[in-house]
């Protein structure tokens, strides 16, 4: 199995239908978009995830060529030296260590080639999961912030995670990533 980062494009406007389909607990993390069919789901990616930098970078989790997932960065600021990351998976692969992976391996991009100091994340405190890949990553926690997220009429709470470029690295086999041209950092 042969797992990459890259960048997005139009040509996986099916893939991303095909994880919408499988996983419709995705359509929240795409902000409601219907992104059901191939055609809508190469409108999403031309719009939201192929678009490159300065201030955000999406990359496509690949398995055997097929994307599978999204980690990106959004945010990106330089007075400060941070950004915000997200990170998602179709079903069907989680489970097997790709977010930890593709968020391992993204944050040490972000340090090295966009010269961030710290990078941010926060996810849903009923998702368990999301909190043990922001763990395994290297993200502390650092708080919670109370009814933050609302999806219809329920409010979530949500936990902060950082990681900070001094911080230990994580002890977590990285992914290849295709050569990725970052817009100049200053």
């Amino acid at each position: 199995m042969a797992v990459v980062l890259r960048r997005w494009t139009t040509a996986d406007g099916g893939d991303l239908a095909g994880a919408v389909v499988e996983s419709p607990d995705l359509a929240r993390q795409l902000g409601g978009a219907d992104v059901t069919a191939a055609d809508s789901g190469a409108a999403f990616v031309a719009e939201h995830l192929e678009p490159w930098g300065p201030r955000t970078f999406q990359l496509a989790i690949t398995v055997d060529g097929r994307a599978v997932g999204n980690i990106g960065l959004s945010h990106v600021e330089h007075v400060h030296d941070t950004a915000w990351v997200s990170y998602w998976l179709r079903a069907s692969v989680r489970g097997r260590g790709l977010a930890t992976r593709a968020l391992a391996s993204v944050s040490r991009w972000a340090f090295d080639e966009l010269d961030l100091h710290r990078l941010e994340l926060a996810h849903r405190t009923n998702n368990p999961a999301s909190c043990r890949v922001a763990h395994a990553a290297g993200f502390a926690a650092e708080g919670v912030e109370r009814a933050k997220l609302r999806y219809g009429s329920e409010r979530f709470d949500v936990e902060t995670h950082a990681r900070l470029r001094t911080d230990p690295v994580p002890d977590v086999d990285a992914l290849d990533v295709l050569p990725l041209v970052a817009q100049p950092a200053r």
